[in-house]
């Protein structure tokens, strides 16, 4: 009974347009990043700190040409779609038989979505996706869009784009990067996390440090003076806005460094998601409401009996004054009968400035 007392009281504290509080729903990770970034073992590390910690974790493998998962997987694409069957039936190279895999696994994701939100006891507190290499899958492949709509239609959800730290040492390399982790963030348009991983064999502390201070990143691009050096150094003054919200922490799969950090931070996507998502619910309110309104102003001017052509601006005042002039101006005779056609007005004023003209020369 006490439980059952409590759960409207965290409701209220968390409203959710869904009639579910989010807090009570497990956030989802979409780990995604360049080939060899080490996602899959991170992702390894993160689920046995979950177990460590006794928290509730969901791991679904996205990855269809992965040959062996260092984790064990709740849902896994390889039993649903087959990697090389798809590349035999449809000719396709390596790369083309990922993403035409993930694209026949999306069509089936509503049954995944429904397996994610049966009820457990305990109840899940993460959900957390590991994806191929080839992150076009989510710049511009539908099983990407529809992966990420799906998933933030119904729970809290957030990108944690993966870095291989000792790669992006170049200058040149971590503004690729950047440019990437930009991409996917204006595409999903959802909360994101830099995963700075690697950190037992380089530090990430000059990546910050490139990120927060332009002009660090413009000294450490001074050694060369190529067309690619000029072209970073102006794009990372485009990426201010880009940096200014973006949140980061260094990890490591390896020694399990920065386990926690990224936890906190992941809460805090959490809670900066569902700001998003009540602002877009308003919005889309407003759309219903002023929509309705059209509606309903369609119906009155129906009922009315008003015609389009009546609703342009001027065009009443105009049929009031062909209508009134006549009437009202019609004691002076020829005057009112002039006012009544617009076409005939100016060849009438002519003849008057003639007749008035002679009766000058009359006079005269």
């Amino acid at each position: 009974m006490e439980e059952e007392r409590s759960a409207p009281a965290d409701s209220a504290a968390c409203p959710s347009t869904s009639g579910q509080s989010h807090a009570l729903k497990p956030t989802v990770i979409l780990v995604i990043g360049m080939a060899g970034s080490g996602k899959t073992t991170l992702i390894q590390r993160i689920s046995a700190h979950l177990h460590a910690t006794r928290r509730q974790g969901y791991i679904i493998n996205m990855d269809p040409a992965v040959t062996h998962l260092p984790y064990g997987a709740n849902i896994d694409i390889r039993d649903t779609v087959k990697y090389k069957n798809v590349m035999k039936q449809y000719n396709l190279g390596p790369n083309g038989g990922i993403l035409t895999s993930c694209n026949l696994f999306a069509t089936r994701f509503d049954q995944v979505i429904q397996l994610c939100e049966k009820p457990r006891e305990p109840p899940l507190e993460y959900i957390i996706v590991d994806t191929p290499g080839q992150i076009e899958m989510f710049t511009w492949s539908a099983s990407g869009a529809i992966v990420t709509e799906l998933f933030a239609s119904s729970f809290p959800t957030m990108v944690a784009y993966v870095v291989d730290t000792p790669r992006v040492t170049v200058p040149q390399t971590f503004m690729s990067n950047m440019l990437q982790a930009c991409s996917i963030l204006y595409k999903t348009k959802i909360p994101m996390l830099l995963l700075f991983n690697k950190v037992d064999v380089a530090r990430h502390e000059f990546a910050l440090e490139w990120i927060q201070d332009f002009d660090t990143y413009a000294a450490a691009l001074e050694v060369e003076s190529s067309y690619a050096a000029t072209l970073s150094r102006s794009l990372a003054l485009v990426l201010d806005s880009f940096y200014a919200n973006l949140r980061s922490v260094g990890v490591s799969a390896v020694t399990g460094e920065g386990m926690e950090e990224m936890l906190q931070q992941i809460a805090e996507c959490a809670l900066e998601f569902q700001d998003i998502r009540s602002v877009k619910d308003k919005e889309s309110k407003e759309a219903a409401r002023q929509q309705k309104e059209m509606a309903r102003l369609k119906v009155d001017i129906a009922a009315l009996g008003l015609r389009d052509e009546q609703l342009v601006p001027g065009a009443s005042s105009r049929a009031g004054v062909g209508a009134g002039g006549s009437g009202v101006l019609g004691a002076g005779g020829a005057a009112g009968t002039g006012t009544a056609s617009v076409g005939g007005s100016s060849e009438n004023d002519d003849d008057t400035d003639e007749e008035a003209e002679g009766a000058g020369e009359e006079a005269e």
